[in-house]
């Protein structure tokens, strides 16, 4: 129980540290090394060198260039009249179905979480257009909000996903597999919302008003030509990285580069765009290398007091089940949404977490998977739910009904979390095919 009690006094240190306001990167840091010197009993020379160790080599891990080029990649996007093509383009596909501009709002994230990486990014660049347009066309506000907080978090999910680049690097991955992997579960989600929405406004079709516009096979080539900028990127960063022409990281800023050159077609270039964008995307960036530098140094700690070991032999003599061990840590990592952010969750518990799944038998890229609908789902929960204060800030309602709003959207995304656990040909089918 020596493990358990270490394991304590850690998370102890680490919610003290961000109780005080912390900044997240120092405070693993300071857990980090007073567990070494007050635990490990390690001299603070020797906990130095570790430091500079493991700060050097994480930094300079060049997988992590993709990360600052998909962001400014969507700093540009958000900034641009790319988005309002998204809407524009989108509308008359979706006239057909019941719910129909709703839907928008799922397909509007799932094509801007596979140019973006950030669910930050997609469900403001989305939620900027949809949410004053659907209001005004008095579709249910319920619908409108909660479809927005479930299907903005795809831009974890769907590649190009930055937080599938930091699991990669932690977990010693391929990340185009990774890429791969979540494709499928990505779409999976995507449909599980639009048909939930389909159902909703089949029983009461007040929630999505009947459009009298009458559609020209004109229009539905003007809504192509709407869609061509964001298709185009799609199919240059992804297909770059699958057909094995460029890494991640190359086909990053393949993207970028792209970007700015649609920008130019289009008329919407200009320079004070690109050091907006370039300034959001270095303040991101900084965030999330810190975390993930900090996090590794964690990590590199754990190990040295032998926790993940521990914590193997403890998990292993209680006899549970691989399903008992998923369902214990899918609860847990709900708990942790409730206080930290995905990017947070994710560093912090990998080091102790997938040991305990590779003891299990699960393969790491599917756990890649199942670790970030996690985090998808504590983007929708309060407190500190970045997607639901987004969506505050975007319709000015109050918190409370944003989480009402967005409760449906995250029990459907615990079912798919249920189906790709049951089946986790979801998740291996392509990454199996590279």
């Amino acid at each position: 129980m020596e493990v358990l009690l270490t394991m304590g006094i850690m998370l102890t240190l680490i919610i003290l540290f961000l109780g005080l306001g912390v900044w997240v990167f120092l405070g693993l840091f300071m857990v980090g090394m007073s567990s070494l010197f007050f635990i490990g009993d390690f001299p603070l020379d020797k906990i130095g060198l570790i430091a500079r160790t493991v700060v050097w080599r994480s930094g300079s891990a060049w997988e992590l260039s993709a990360i600052p080029l998909f962001i400014w990649m969507g700093e540009i996007i958000f900034r641009t009249d790319i988005s309002d093509r998204l809407f524009r383009g989108l509308s008359p596909f979706v006239q057909w179905m019941p719910g129909r501009l709703l839907h928008t709002n799922i397909l509007g994230c799932t094509l801007f979480a596979a140019v973006s990486g950030s669910t930050s990014a997609t469900t403001a660049t989305v939620g900027k257009i949809t949410t004053t347009a659907l209001a005004e066309r008095n579709y249910s506000n319920s619908l409108s909000v909660g479809s927005l907080a479930g299907a903005g978090s795809l831009g974890l999910l769907i590649p190009p996903s930055i937080v599938m680049i930091i699991y990669g690097v932690l977990a010693e991955v391929s990340i185009a597999k990774l890429f791969a992997a979540g494709i499928i579960p990505g779409l999976l989600v995507a449909f599980v919302y639009s048909m939930y929405i389909i159902i909703r406004c089949i029983i009461d079709p007040s929630l999505a008003p009947r459009s009298t516009e009458k559609l020209y096979f004109a229009d539905y080539l003007s809504a192509l030509k709407d869609l061509l900028p964001i298709i185009t990127l799609i199919v240059l960063v992804l297909g770059g990285i699958y057909t094995g022409i460029a890494t991640p990281s190359e086909a990053a800023a393949v993207g970028v580069a792209s970007t700015f050159f649609l920008t130019l077609v289009m008329g919407s270039f200009s320079w004070k765009t690109v050091a907006d964008a370039a300034m959001g995307a270095v303040k991101t960036s900084c965030m999330v290398c810190s975390i993930l530098v900090s996090a590794a140094f964690l990590s590199t700690a754990i190990g040295y007091l032998h926790i993940p070991a521990a914590l193997v032999e403890v998990i292993s003599s209680m006899g549970l089940t691989p399903f008992a061990l998923l369902a214990i840590l899918a609860l847990f990592y709900i708990l942790l949404g409730f206080f930290l952010d995905g990017i947070s969750i994710i560093v912090m518990s990998l080091p102790i977490t997938l040991p305990l799944i590779i003891q299990a038998g699960f393969d790491p890229i599917w756990y890649g998977v199942f670790l970030v609908l996690m985090v998808e789902l504590a983007q929708m929960t309060p407190p500190v739910g970045f997607n639901l204060f987004i969506l505050q800030g975007l319709t000015g309602q109050s918190i409370g009904k944003v989480v009402k709003a967005a409760f449906p959207f995250f029990v459907l995304m615990c079912l798919v979390v249920v189906i790709v656990s049951i089946f986790p040909s979801v998740v291996l089918f392509l990454p199996n095919m590279m």
